[in-house]
């Protein structure tokens, strides 16, 4: 059953699907998207780039490193927009999906400007582009307006070839992603003979999910298995080149309860997964054993996310839950190195009318560093307010040649 309040997150891998259920079959596109602003009073103190999300990571990891406690921001960050369409062919369905937001990333983190969601098509059992990692659930994202979402759980748009055998609520998906990871050098940060130490991307990461549906919800799993290396340029001394393998499980599920109620359930544990994680730290630490030269390792993690959705009526739901990031971390790395992040969320939302809604939401931040002994906690309170829209456009002529 779709809500009123379905949250956006889920609705971005629903996109690609929307148009393949068309009970009508004929060539479609649809634009859509939402205008969502964030209201948000945070009571300690958050990394300003990340202002307007709520990411464990991103709390201080030593005292008063953001400035004074209490701030008022507002955002527009999250608001959308995307178009999708379908066509069917003698090959089966051809669907599209281009997507963009407004929240800023990478060299733009903390800006308001347009980045790429997801620029894909499929054809029958392929498809190619950029959009959600096999290794990802996204059902399991909660009822929920705040963007970021649970810090555990399994979330990245890659790009991918991907092949599905199984199609629909039951379902097979084998993908062959982009590679990447990012490594952590702790303590020889600025260590002369690792400057020449570069990453080496030679193959894919292998991805797939396999998920059995049943009347009274799904149950999931998940794996990625990945190459992380790097290679030492300067062979005159020591040569810190290494390879290690990366790997992950993700078991996911979602259970309906009483007649609209919803639980979201996640465990997942690998070792240099990082960058598949929603709100981690880098995939690769460093290693030191006596006298032996330092290497890189990657490093375990253990994420877990748990909600529950209640609908009150038709126009008010609430959702609960907490969620957690634990990092095994290697020797090598800083004493105030991430550790574990906590993510917990009350919320309670209101439609006046369809495609409009209205969040009150309660949110509880920890971190912990690695070694040194500081945690930090951050309350916050966030008011959203979100307007969706949505225009389908049908063509007379209804098969690809």
């Amino acid at each position: 059953m779709r809500t009123f309040a379905q949250s956006h997150i889920t609705d971005s891998i629903k996109n690609k699907k929307a148009a393949a259920e068309d009970t009508k079959k004929r060539p479609n596109l649809e634009i859509y998207g939402f205008l969502l602003t964030d209201v948000i009073y945070d009571f300690k103190q958050m990394d300003p780039k990340w202002y307007d999300v709520p990411r464990p990571t991103k709390l201080p990891s030593y005292k008063n490193q953001f400035g004074p406690d209490g701030q008022l921001y507002f955002s527009v960050r999250q608001t959308r927009f995307g178009m999708r369409s379908y066509v069917p062919t003698p090959l089966g369905p051809l669907t599209t999906l281009f997507e963009f937001d407004l929240f800023g990333s990478g060299v733009d983190a903390g800006q308001t400007t347009f980045r790429l969601r997801h620029a894909y098509g499929e054809l029958g059992k392929f498809g190619a582009g950029q959009t959600w990692s096999p290794f990802v659930d996204t059902d399991v994202f909660p009822n929920d307006l705040e963007y970021w979402g649970p810090n555990g759980m399994a979330i990245i748009r890659s790009l991918q070839v991907r092949y599905m055998p199984i199609q629909g609520d039951t379902k097979l998906t084998i993908a062959l992603e982009k590679p990447g990871g990012t490594a952590d050098e702790g303590q020889y940060t600025e260590m002369v003979e690792l400057k020449n130490v570069k990453p080496v991307f030679h193959l894919p990461d292998l991805t797939a999910e396999y998920r059995i549906a049943q009347p009274w919800g799904y149950v999931e799993l998940a794996g990625v298995l990945r190459q992380l290396q790097w290679k030492d340029l300067d062979t005159s001394g020591i040569n810190y080149s290494g390879r290690k393998a990366g790997w992950g499980l993700n078991l996911s599920s979602r259970i309906k309860v009483f007649s609209q109620d919803m639980i979201h359930l996640q465990l997942l544990y690998g070792k240099g997964i990082e960058s598949y994680i929603r709100d981690a730290p880098a995939d690769v630490g460093i290693k030191k054993e006596g006298s032996n030269p330092i290497e890189g390792v990657p490093l375990p993690i253990t994420g877990f996310v748990g909600f529950y959705d209640h609908y009150w009526n038709k126009k008010i739901s609430s959702t609960i839950g907490y969620s957690f990031v634990k990092i095994d971390n290697a020797n090598g790395q800083l004493p105030s190195a991430f550790k574990m992040g906590e993510y917990a969320i009350a919320n309670i939302i209101y439609s006046p009318v369809k495609d409009v809604m209205i969040e009150l939401e309660l949110q509880y931040l920890d971190r912990k560093n690695f070694s040194d002994g500081w945690t930090t906690t951050d309350p916050r309170i966030q008011f959203s307010f979100k307007f969706n829209f949505s225009q389908k456009f049908y063509y007379e002529n209804n098969t690809a040649q």
